[in-house]
């Protein structure tokens, strides 16, 4: 009798086990999700930064440079 208490903890623990790393793997892969994100962020963000002062919003300058 006392083999079906040891492979009932062994089956809880297989569960357990796997659980743990599905949700491991699921929450690692959207930290490098975040991270991949923010990065790609921060590189619009300073691209954009570096073109503002190359054009002019509603300026002059923009005319003649479609021409």
């Amino acid at each position: 009798m006392w083999w079906k208490v040891v492979l009932g903890l062994l089956a809880l623990w297989l569960v357990l086990s796997v659980a743990g790393a599905v949700i491991g793997f699921v929450v690692k892969g959207l930290f490098w999700l975040a991270v991949i994100g923010g990065a790609l962020f921060l590189i619009t963000a300073a691209v954009g930064w570096a073109k503002r002062d190359s054009r002019q919003v509603g300026g002059r300058d923009r005319g003649r440079q479609l021409r």
